[in-house]
């Protein structure tokens, strides 16, 4: 896939201009946004996350279409997961309604950033290191483990790195508005919107550790994985607040993402042997026996586990809201 620094350019600067009319339009002024208004939005930017992924296939080639509707997948379930995340800290935290979408804004920023960061080191280690997905897959399959069984039962703020921020940072104890920092008596003093804003950065490292291995299983292509997170976080806000209720029915969506992390670092173990060099495996010659999993079958088992997963949640919650009513 041929990808010019003129396309990376205008790749970033169309990102940029997103998220900056993203706060003028919508962040500026706090407010709680309207199901209806966050149904569109959500809509629109799902909607330009498929046109640009047909894009890909039409200018680029279907296996690199496919790399990239996979990864958006992945990234797409991984947000959602991310959003639960952000529901804890911003309850933990009591943030008023209104305010919570600049605090979105900001952790989104951050996890984009954070990603981009990723993304470059990850580049540079597997073109220079293939010995990477070794790694890569043995970290997904302990992060597998780690969804299917630890679950988001400890709260991020009351976390022991926010107990260090407490100790550091001297704190209001109420909000002042959305502002971040305030001066009383002489002394500045950081609100609880700023700790806010810090627990959701360090949720946002975090999880970039998860999703930048998870989509370097299914893609080199630094470009389909940097695109392919823009448009998992574009539009996240939104969906917050259109599923905030729904967030807490996605029961399984712990498990259903521990299958996916699971599968794909199977497949860049795989990956990893069939392109082999370290010298006490096989000599440091590849294994060229070992199958190499498509991206279309990567693409239907990540689509079918998401489906599998939501579609057990609700009946799930809807069994328990029967015995409850009962």
């Amino acid at each position: 896939m041929q990808v010019t620094p003129t396309i990376w350019l205008i790749t970033i600067a169309v990102t940029i201009l997103f998220f900056v009319y993203e706060f003028f339009a919508h962040v500026r002024t706090p407010h709680e946004p309207t199901i209806g208004e966050s149904a569109r939005w959500s809509a629109f930017y799902i909607g330009l996350a498929l046109v640009f992924g047909v894009g890909i296939g039409v200018v680029s080639g279907w296996r690199f279409g496919g790399e990239y509707f996979a990864g958006y997948l992945t990234e797409k379930a991984l947000s959602i997961d991310n959003l639960f995340v952000f529901l804890i800290v911003m309850t933990g935290f009591a943030v008023p309604k209104k305010y919570q979408q600049k605090v979105l804004m900001i952790g989104i920023i951050i996890a984009l950033v954070l990603r981009g960061g990723f993304i470059a080191i990850g580049a540079g280690l597997i073109e220079n290191f293939s010995w990477i997905f070794y790694i890569f897959g043995a970290l997904l399959l302990v992060l597998a483990y780690r969804q299917a069984f630890g679950g988001h039962d400890s709260n991020p703020a009351d976390g022991r790195f926010m107990q260090l921020v407490r100790r550091a940072l001297p704190v209001t104890d109420e909000y002042h508005e959305d502002r971040l920092t305030v001066q009383k008596d002489g002394t500045r003093y950081v609100t609880p919107m700023l700790l806010t804003i810090i627990a959701i950065g360090f949720v946002d490292l975090i999880f970039a550790v998860d999703s930048i291995p998870a989509i370097y299983g299914l893609t080199n292509e630094a470009y389909i994985v940097f695109t392919a997170n823009a448009f998992a976080l574009m539009g996240l806000r939104q969906l917050y607040f259109l599923i905030g209720g729904l967030l807490e029915r996605l029961v399984y969506l712990a498990q259903g993402l521990a299958v996916i992390l699971g599968f794909i670092g199977i497949k860049l173990i795989f990956h990893a042997l069939h392109v082999n060099e370290l010298p006490f495996i096989n000599g440091g010659e590849p294994l060229l026996w070992v199958p190499e999993i498509p991206i279309w079958f990567s693409l239907l088992f990540i689509g079918a586990t998401i489906t599998v997963a939501t579609a057990a949640s609700l009946l799930r919650s809807r069994a328990d809201d029967a015995v409850t009513h009962h």
